[in-house]
């Protein structure tokens, strides 16, 4: 059967895709997983006590395992529907995060300083809900960093954004679009200061991507994104005809860090 150029060309397209894939995937050892819970709060007491118990018994116990850096944020903006606090803790291997519930409880000192949060009654709970997201790395940034802004922590804006796809393989080739289409070198070219990014293995909204950047003001964001939307090469990228229509829906959110977080 004689094939068109057309039929050619979008055999070609396909292939490169596959390949891109495989590619992917071989590249996908080594690379940390997060856990990102999100505390659902309504009063300032909660508030207060969750804060207590974060940076006084949380934090500690996850740099006792080894764990350097864990993020905790706040939004910049207040919600009407109630309090929430971000909590985002990078492991280098699943297994390490399969079982930071157990080890937690074999850690006398985080038992004693976490008791007020542990042993809360049922009616007089520290959060209302929580919710947890589970995510892989991308290979392009395997691990999370610290970001080396000069701003003083209240000044910060951190930018959590969440990408859904139409369906799964659209998903993954957004994944890809970062990964093998060097979104995240970009992000990198222009000084984004990304903490994250990674593909969402189990949470509330998928099939979806987030990532987080940051910057020393909300002015300062606005002028890294208005360089980086005329950038011609993230003109060219998304133009590509491999890149289209795999973004649905994106979620943004800006953060602050609190006084005690590692980021």
């Amino acid at each position: 059967m004689q094939l068109t150029s057309k039929s050619r060309r979008l055999c070609l397209v396909f292939f490169v895709f596959l390949a891109n894939i495989f590619a992917f995937h071989a590249d996908a050892a080594e690379k940390y997983y997060y856990q990102l819970k999100i505390y659902h709060l309504k009063t300032q007491a909660q508030e207060n006590r969750l804060d207590q118990y974060l940076q006084k018994a949380y934090l500690p116990a996850m740099h006792r395992m080894g764990i350097r850096d864990v993020g905790v944020f706040k939004p910049v903006e207040i919600d009407t529907s109630g309090k929430r606090i971000y909590v985002l803790t990078p492991f280098r291997t699943w297994e390490q995060l399969e079982n930071v519930e157990q080890k937690l409880l074999t850690d006398e000192q985080y038992v004693a300083d976490g008791k007020d949060y542990i042993d809360a009654a049922y009616d007089d709970a520290p959060y209302t809900r929580l919710e947890t997201i589970v995510l892989r790395a991308f290979p392009k940034m395997p691990e999370s960093a610290v970001p080396g802004l000069s701003a003083n922590k209240t000044d910060r804006v951190y930018e959590l954004r969440s990408y859904e796809s139409p369906t799964e393989k659209y998903n993954i080739n957004k994944v890809l679009m970062f990964n093998i289409g060097n979104e995240v070198a970009l992000f990198k070219r222009l000084n984004f200061n990304a903490v994250f990014y990674a593909e969402v293995l189990a949470g509330s909204h998928m099939p979806n991507l987030m990532y987080m950047t940051t910057f020393n003001s909300k002015q300062d964001r606005d002028k890294h994104w208005d360089t980086f939307s005329n950038d011609p090469e993230w003109k060219t990228l998304v133009a590509k005809p491999e890149y289209q229509h795999n973004v649905s829906k994106a979620d943004i959110l800006f953060l602050h860090p609190t006084a005690y977080s590692d980021f």
